[in-house]
């Protein structure tokens, strides 16, 4: 999954068009499309062995192909949808892609200076934190796509930067100014900085902490005071993004124990933000939950620990069905929820790629539920999903 974020979506061709140095991962027989053996053709005869077997089509992964090849897929139109639209989305996935890989990049100068004892540039967040919400604003749908695709090697990098782009996405549907919008993705880039000085053991132990060892990690919140104190220009609204995510509304979290009325609301939201971020995510000791899942849980810690309207508002604004999820459809195909700005919470278009029923892959084709008689049935966290869904983001 590391390296999923520079994948390209596989690319179908006509038997007749594989070459020498092309890398097949897997091969459609008439109604029925087998996994075979992921490999690299190095000799023709192989598909003339394909052809003498029945099979008109492969799948074959262009990022990990020796030949130079034509990176426009051959695969169906999708609902009618235009190739203008779809020249569009490829842009705004390369935009967000790159954003996302600078931003992780800055996260980890940020902690490498912090723990080398250096001061925080605000600066250089402040200038992160305005991409983000361009690209908020611009290309939803695409930087939650992008940034669905996670790697529990690099949690802490990725979950700094989703935690700043839901800050952003809750801020701005609650209607707030861009100056919140500017400082709740300042303090979701270092909320986690504390944790810069924090064992790794302990941060990436695959089991369960004992009592002493979660007190030593909720130490980060501790570390994160004296950083945020010396850091200049840091607004007091970033700074409370930092040190209140692990509060409680029952006085009950850390590291000061706040209650009631002394969380405003945008404590309140990093609180919300934090632990759902971190339930979608891999972890080296647990899988990714759908977001749906993560929604009971956000809802079952309300009203003593989350605030109970703050949450509601929270699913109304992500969806029950975000973009970048795993959904099932009532045909039994599944796929990603591709677009959902400006739709229907259960009317998204589903970029569909596998079919539960026939246990095969499927052409690639974009549903658009809002034409079409098909519905959703469930959400799928990754690790229910029978086959890697990350070269189709």
């Amino acid at each position: 999954m590391a390296a999923a974020c520079e994948k390209n979506a596989l690319i179908k061709l006509p038997v007749t068009s594989l070459k020498v140095g092309m890398y097949v991962s897997a091969i459609d027989h008439s109604e029925r499309l087998t996994i075979t053996s992921a490999g690299l053709v190095k000799h023709q005869n192989l598909v003339t062995q394909l052809q003498t077997k029945g099979i008109h089509f492969v799948w074959v992964d262009p990022t990990r192909s020796s030949f130079a090849m034509d990176k426009t897929p051959v695969l169906p139109a999708a609902n009618g949808l235009s190739m203008s639209s779809g020249q569009h989305r490829e842009l705004a996935h390369k935009q967000s892609r790159d954003l996302l890989f600078e931003a992780r990049g800055l996260v980890r100068k940020v902690l490498s200076d912090t723990f080398e004892g250096k001061p925080i540039v605000i600066a250089e967040v402040e200038a992160l934190a305005e991409n983000i919400i361009d690209a908020v604003m611009k290309m939803p749908n695409t930087l939650k796509c992008v940034s669905a695709l996670r790697s529990k090697d690099a949690y802490l990098l990725e979950h700094s930067v989703n935690v700043a782009v839901l800050l952003v996405t809750f801020s701005r549907y609650l209607g707030h100014d861009r100056d919140m919008l500017q400082q709740l993705a300042v303090g979701g880039i270092l909320h986690d900085i504390g944790k810069i000085k924090v064992d790794d053991k302990l941060l990436n132990k695959p089991g369960k902490l004992t009592p002493e060892e979660f007190e030593q990690v909720k130490l980060h919140q501790t570390y994160a005071i004296d950083i945020m104190n010396e850091a200049q220009g840091l607004s007091q609204i970033s700074k409370d993004v930092c040190l209140m995510h692990h509060e409680k509304l029952d006085g009950n979290g850390y590291p000061r124990g706040l209650k009631g009325d002394q969380l405003p609301v945008h404590g309140r939201m990093s609180c919300i933000v934090d632990i759902y971020d971190a339930l979608t995510a891999t972890r080296c000791y647990k899988e990714a939950m759908s977001p749906s899942a993560a929604f009971k849980i956000l809802l079952s810690l309300t009203p003593k620990h989350l605030d109970e309207h703050l949450v509601y508002e929270f699913i109304r604004c992500i969806g029950v069905y975000p973009a970048g999820s795993l959904v099932e459809l009532s045909d039994g195909r599944m796929g990603i929820v591709w677009e959902t700005e400006g739709r229907k919470a259960l009317s998204p278009v589903v970029k569909c790629f596998y079919s539960a029923k026939y246990k095969r892959y499927t052409d690639v084709t974009l549903v658009d539920l809002n034409r079409s008689n098909l519905s959703i049935v469930r959400g799928i966290s990754p690790a229910a999903m029978p086959v890697d869904p990350s070269p189709f983001f």
